[in-house]
């Protein structure tokens, strides 16, 4: 009987696969046998089994919760769609990283644009019209949830929302709804001699997906104010009127308007993921820290996490329980993202009463006792080193709960690119990754149009090659000795690549406008802008180690896993690369 160890895992458990007088079998190390062959024809299999088991991080399982890990399930063998991938900016080894952290809001929650999204809308405008004294005929607007995407600008000033490359320049620019042409722009935004730096105080930018309503609101009222002057008081500039939009967003999270229809019916408003829990148990069982860190405050989170990690029945908050504290080490709400990050800001940090909601005053994070009490009050979950829950305070209180002693040690999950990835990287060096929903839909679409983008780039080089010919006829024309005939012959050539030349162009331009068209009828690919890398695609490549469409991806890699980016091409190894 011989023996071949086999290190991968099957159910928490190492595999070995037994010889024993021509018949194999897998048992686990604990000894329980798992399935057996009784021939060499089976162990023939059984070795095809095993393969599929070595390849871990491949493998693909759609059971609930209730299933293994999905890297490590061995039924499967697939690679991991496109769509679900994670993708790597600067290289990232796991086993160096002690902690990780999940931001709660369109990260392990993901709303329903068609729904939250409106409902933000509804309550922004009723805003507008009650609070804020804006006509009543605003009541009567809807809001198209697909009209505005993530990465673009506002212009409060002059009432534009822009979409820009990474070199901050205006490619695609609407007043209102009204698209900007080519010369509008360059009279706007391409004269200056200085470059504008498109950042506040004068421009807004819509990095989270919880801007979309407003943005939308934006532009209906530059609309409203152009077509309606008399309907707007004049000293209303388009500034006045973002700002106002601004304060209505604020009023509806502060009165709670949208938090309560939220935790009234969160099947309605969020996404049910059965993956959130195995990804989680999936990271504490390779020994690590779990921590959540979020800008709500306990009450909503605590109805949030119990939709996503507990039964599904939602009747209100009476229903809700702390089971899913189980799944982490630390989670602190009310953290005021991104100042959080600031290690030096002087916030003080409570602990959290978890049934009344009550805040009790800590030293750093360190129980205190009470005036005529000797000792501190510390909960029963306390004692037992399980989750504590947390309100303020800052990221020195975070790392010294959980023994954090370099930042590189933490990777932090998060769908904001400034409030969650930017000052998490830019200050602290945390390891980071960007949950982009909208990749997902935007990678399927790359794939499908493959051959059209290979055809936009052979339109491009001819076009190119055209422009080239004219240029060197023109050239000779000027420059060199040429007889009678032979001019006039050359003077027609040009004729002819001229016309050539603008058709080509016409038919790049309108293949070009239908294959962005195709990803978002007015903005067209979230990464892209032309060929460039768009602003946001930039800002994703600068700030986040790594990026993938759902945080549910961690599951299909192993915990271990060592992400290494692809190599960077550069314009003059472009055209060795084939097409």
């Amino acid at each position: 009987m011989t023996d071949l160890v086999f290190p991968g895992v099957y159910l928490g458990k190492k595999l070995r696969i037994r010889t024993l007088r021509g018949a194999s079998f897998v048992v686990c190390d604990r000894g329980a046998s798992q399935l057996c062959f009784k021939s060499p024809m089976e162990e023939k299999q059984a070795s095809g089994f095993l393969d599929s088991v070595v390849q871990f991080h491949n493998v693909g399982s759609k059971d609930g919760c209730e299933a293994p890990h999905k890297w490590s399930f061995p039924g499967g063998g697939n690679k991991i769609d496109v769509k679900n991938q994670i993708f790597c900016n600067r290289s990232l080894n796991m086993k160096n990283i002690i902690a990780v952290g999940f931001d709660m809001d369109y990260t392990l929650a993901q709303y329903k644009s068609e729904t939250f999204e409106s409902l933000a809308y509804e309550g922004t405008v009723k805003k507008l019209v009650y609070d804020l004294g804006y006509p009543s005929e605003l009541l009567e607007w809807t809001f198209d949830w697909n009209y505005m995407v993530r990465g673009l600008v506002l212009d409060k000033k002059k009432g534009n929302i822009l979409k820009m490359d990474r070199h901050k320049y205006v490619k695609v620019a609407y007043h209102g709804f009204k698209e900007l042409s080519k010369e509008e722009k360059v009279e706007i935004y391409g004269t200056s001699l200085v470059r504008d730096s498109f950042d506040e105080p004068d421009y807004a930018l819509i990095d989270t997906l919880f801007s979309l309503a407003e943005a939308y609101m934006f532009a209906q009222l530059v609309d409203f104010k152009d077509n309606n002057p008399d309907k707007i008081p004049k000293d209303f500039d388009y500034g006045r009127i973002y700002k106002d939009v601004r304060s209505a967003v604020d009023l509806c999270h502060r009165d709670g308007t949208l938090k309560q229809m939220v935790a009234k019916e969160p099947n309605k408003y969020i996404n049910e993921d059965a993956t959130i829990v195995p990804l989680i148990q999936m990271i504490r069982d390779s020994g690590r820290s779990t921590f959540l860190v979020t800008n709500s405050l306990w009450d909503y989170t605590n109805i949030v996490m119990n939709f996503l990690c507990g039964g599904r029945t939602v009747n209100g908050p009476h229903t809700c329980n702390f089971d899913w504290l189980q799944y982490f080490d630390v989670v602190i709400t009310g953290s005021a993202k991104p100042g959080f990050f600031h290690e030096k800001s002087r916030v003080n940090i409570f602990e959290v009463e978890l049934q009344s909601g009550m805040l009790i005053n800590t030293d750093n994070g360190t129980p205190m006792a009470q005036i005529g009490d000797p000792s501190p009050k510390i909960s029963l979950k306390s004692k037992d080193k399980a989750c504590r829950v947390f309100q303020g305070g800052n990221v020195g209180h975070l790392h010294s709960l959980l023994s954090i002693e370099s930042s590189s040690q933490v990777l932090y999950v998060g769908d904001h690119i400034y409030g969650d990835i930017l000052r998490s990287k830019k200050i602290l060096g945390w390891r980071t990754m960007l949950v982009v929903p909208e990749l997902e839909k935007e990678v399927e679409l790359l794939w499908e149009l493959m051959d059209t983008r290979k055809e936009l780039i052979l339109m491009r080089n001819e076009r190119d090659s055209v422009e080239d010919k004219i240029h060197h006829l023109k050239w000779s024309l000027k420059f060199e000795d040429i007889n009678e005939n032979d001019k006039q012959e050359m003077l027609y050539a040009v004729k002819d690549l001229e016309c050539k030349r603008d058709q080509v162009r016409l038919s790049h331009q309108e293949a070009q406008r239908e294959s962005h068209q195709k990803f978002h009828k007015v903005w067209g690919q979230l990464m892209k802008t032309g060929y460039q890398s768009s602003r946001f695609a930039h800002q994703v490549e600068r700030f986040a180690c790594l990026y993938t469409s759902q945080v549910s991806n961690l599951r299909l890699y192993s915990p271990d896993k060592y992400y290494r980016p692809s190599e960077d091409i550069m314009s003059h190894e472009y055209h060795l690369l084939p097409l």
